[in-house]
């Protein structure tokens, strides 16, 4: 793969360059690249669209990633969608046999604090209107609970 180092702001850089604070333009891709492929085992991949994203392979991380982004196999059918829960959504699904407020889900969880994988589920569990708040008026009220609804109970019987 060739890399022609193109600069976004060639002032800034050759300021940088002159004081020492940056190397030559380009190296941070021909290191990456070389230092990708010598510690993760393959190149990274770069995928550019509307958000540039760059995947790094890691493989003392792959075990640990695999098994927290694991997505369950419970898909239930509202007739237009297919549901995919992950684990974190099954789990919280799974405790909300009867209605808890958000300390005592983070409780049975193991969590000390809301965590963003934790807000991501119960987001996803009320967007696909699996669970529900029993003050659905007052978002953020110190009373505010989560409860199953009847898709959520229906989805619960066929997790059991």
């Amino acid at each position: 793969m060739l890399f022609a180092p193109y600069p976004k702001n060639p002032v800034i850089g050759a300021f940088f360059r002159e004081i020492d604070r940056a190397d030559e333009l380009g190296s941070g891709m021909r290191k990456m690249m070389m230092y990708g492929k010598k510690y993760g085992g393959s190149d990274p991949q770069l995928i550019e669209s509307d958000v540039f994203r760059m995947t790094i392979s890691v493989p003392e991380f792959v075990e640990k990633q695999e098994a927290t982004t694991e997505v369950a196999e419970v898909v239930a059918h509202d007739g237009v969608h297919d549901i995919r829960l992950s684990e974190m959504m099954k789990k919280i699904i799974m405790l909300l046999i009867e209605p808890k407020s958000t300390p005592q889900l983070l409780a049975k969880l193991g969590y000390p604090r809301r965590t963003r994988n934790f807000e991501a589920a119960i987001k996803g569990l009320l967007d696909f209107k699996l669970i529900e708040m029993t003050l659905p008026d007052k978002p953020r009220s110190k009373n505010q609970q989560y409860r199953l609804t009847e898709k959520g109970k229906h989805l619960i019987d066929g997790i059991s």
